[in-house]
């Protein structure tokens, strides 16, 4: 096979005969590979990382882990706080239930207990004060929510509001009452004539 026009053979003849090798050399190719070599720094750097660069690899990865794993954390705390709190106010909404649907004034005084939702103690009473209007009362309602497996205690719950129930009016009240009521109205429409 002819050689290429821009190589030429070269046969070099290696101070043992049985070496004999046959070389091939295109162009300029063997002067610049070997000027290149010369060139290249004695201690090449070898491909990858150092140790310094994987270390601060390893605490930044770190750090974004724990940031992440006390985000997920917050969240699942704040979703059972506000399980709690909306199982506690189902049990106030419940006593206070109870607390309106009680005929007899003396007992929603005294109040009552019972088992709430998720096992929680739930214990009522309430203070009952007539008003100068007739069946209208002063209704002061404490409520205390003690959870089974809570160490804290949360402070009662007070609510204070306006109640008309003819139920818990005793007779001779209500008859003063309505009496009272009556001169009122008739002082005044003599005052408007």
């Amino acid at each position: 096979m002819p050689p290429a026009p821009d190589s030429f053979l070269v046969e070099r003849v290696a101070p043992n005969p049985v070496q004999r090798t046959r070389q091939c050399v295109e162009g300029n190719a063997f002067h610049l590979a070997s000027k290149a070599a010369a060139q290249r720094p004695l201690h090449r750097r070898a491909a990858g990382f150092t140790l310094l660069e994987v270390l601060v690899a390893l605490a930044v990865f770190a750090l974004a882990a724990v940031m992440l794993a006390s985000a997920y954390l917050n969240v699942l705390n704040a979703y059972a706080s506000a399980n709690r709190t909306a199982l506690r106010d189902d049990n106030v909404r419940f006593a206070r239930a109870f607390l309106l649907a009680e005929p007899d004034r003396r007992k929603a005084e005294e109040g009552d207990s019972f088992e709430g939702t998720g096992g929680a103690r739930v214990v009522w009473r309430a203070t009952i004060e007539p008003t100068s209007t007739a069946d209208l009362f002063h209704v002061e309602f404490v409520c205390e929510v003690n959870e089974p497996k809570s160490t804290d205690r949360r402070p009662a719950v007070t609510e204070q509001f306006m109640l008309l129930r003819p139920t818990w009016s005793e007779g001779v009240d209500t008859a003063k009452l309505r009496a009272d009521a009556k001169e009122r109205i008739l002082e005044l429409r003599a005052k408007l004539k």
